[in-house]
């Protein structure tokens, strides 16, 4: 296992840098892996159906506290994590599989074009200012015929501008959907991890336009089973 600081070269021959700012996460890592686990192991097939199995590199974007390191281990990958958060990274640490770990700007990645296999960015777009930066970054980090697999909320029932009101009932919405940015104030935030530490929102064209203007072929959808209005939306994307 390695952990290494923010502000490595780009060329991924050393991580040797410096943090630059304070993470939104850090100081609430624990509290994510205490209160969302749950929602978000329950994606793993999704991750499984859409990633495939190895061998070869994954590089998961974003990784947090590493909590699908072992799904990721268990379908073949060797495994890197990259997250800015310095708390995210403590507790990823201290998972069971054998992996590598960045700590990088996810828009600004420290490593050689085309060096994996796959890459999966797992409940993160909400995370990120410039989540298409991240995107075009994963995509160059991708080898050529690698997949690209995203699993996050979906922006239509499950976001600051919706409130879940229960699995079989619509959700409520509010005005403001088609309004991309940061807000750390909105009906649909609710009183947890996202009124601590705010979302971005990206409207469902944004988010799929983030992947066709970095070159992928857009392969397969997903909004998985379960409750009437899907929480989840997931797409996996080809680099040519």
């Amino acid at each position: 296992m390695i952990s290494a600081p923010l502000g490595a070269p780009r060329s991924g021959e050393s991580s040797i840098g410096r943090v630059s700012r304070v993470a939104r996460y850090d100081g609430v890592a624990d509290y994510y892996d205490e209160h969302l686990r749950e929602f978000t192991l329950a994606s793993t097939e999704v991750i499984r159906e859409l990633l495939g199995p190895g061998p070869g590199q994954c590089l998961d974007l974003g990784c947090g506290t590493g909590l699908h390191f072992a799904t990721l281990a268990e379908l073949g990958w060797t495994i890197t994590g990259v997250d800015v958060s310095a708390d995210q990274l403590r507790l990823a640490n201290r998972r069971g599989a054998a992996f590598e770990l960045v700590q990088a700007d996810a828009s600004v990645l420290p490593f050689a074009d085309a060096r994996f296999d796959v890459v999966a960015s797992i409940f993160t777009h909400t995370d990120m200012d410039d989540y298409a930066a991240a995107v075009r970054e994963g995509t160059r980090v991708l080898a050529h015929g690698g997949r690209f697999v995203h699993v996050g909320l979906h922006p239509c029932f499950a976001g600051p501008f919706s409130r879940y009101t229960g699995e079989d009932t619509p959700p409520e919405l509010f005005l403001g959907y088609r309004d991309s940015g940061w807000t750390d104030d909105a009906p649909g935030l609710g009183e947890g991890l996202r009124r601590m530490v705010g979302t971005f929102h990206l409207p469902l064209a944004g988010l799929l336009q983030a992947f066709a203007d970095a070159g992928l072929l857009l392969d397969r959808f997903l909004e998985p089973p379960g409750a009437a209005f899907p929480r989840v939306f997931a797409v996996a994307g080809l680099k040519p």
